[in-house]
């Protein structure tokens, strides 16, 4: 009787000890995706919802590639999340159509990108217009430095970005939006369609 009860507790200590280190190991593999491969985010405000179907919404979740930047430099067109300039605790999304070294203008609604216009109808619709900013005015072109970037929401009348408050540093630049996973229906890889000017 002894014996038997000692294989019980044998056999329940070797169940719980795999159990633990089964979670431990699940726990490490998911401290280390989300340290250096993938991280959640929520979308919080609309800034960059517009009236086409990709666009997105407050509250929606996504996945942002933490990793992409470190084998790549950051293309126009691509949605980045990254600190806010004025509060590194707050992240941002926003989409980048500003390079290193390329002039950027905005004039009568349109964005100039080294004198040429931006083709952003892969993703803004027809009637968006661009406004100037604070920072950014009116017909006024600048240089973007090295290693910054040019920011902008898509929902441009109502986006509090780079025409404001400047240009972003490419060390704020937390990764790529990867994969939007909520809402379930709009589940889905993040669909980069090349932009030119």
């Amino acid at each position: 009787m002894k014996i038997m009860f000692l294989r019980i507790l044998k056999t329940i200590g070797s169940f719980l000890l795999n159990f633990i280190e089964a979670i431990i190991t699940a726990l490490a593999i998911f401290v280390i995706i989300y340290l250096f491969l993938f991280q959640p985010h929520q979308v919080k405000g609309n800034s960059m919802r517009t009236s086409l179907l990709e666009s997105f919404h407050d509250k929606e979740y996504l996945l942002t590639n933490k990793l992409v930047y470190n084998f790549d430099q950051p293309q126009r067109g691509d949605i980045v999340i990254f600190r806010a300039p004025h509060n590194q605790d707050y992240d941002y999304i926003k989409r980048i159509i500003g390079l290193p070294g390329e002039t950027i203008k905005i004039e009568d609604g349109q964005v100039y990108i080294n004198d040429q216009v931006l083709d952003e109808s892969d993703y803004l619709p027809e009637e968006v217009k661009t406004n100037p900013g604070k920072f950014l005015k009116e017909g006024e072109e600048m240089t973007i430095p090295l290693r910054k970037y040019f920011v902008v929401g898509d929902n441009r009348p109502n986006s509090y970005d780079s025409r404001t408050w400047g240009f972003i540093s490419i060390k704020d630049i937390v990764g790529k939006a990867w994969l939007r996973y909520w809402p379930v229906k709009k589940m889905g890889l993040i669909d980069y369609k090349k932009i030119t000017y």
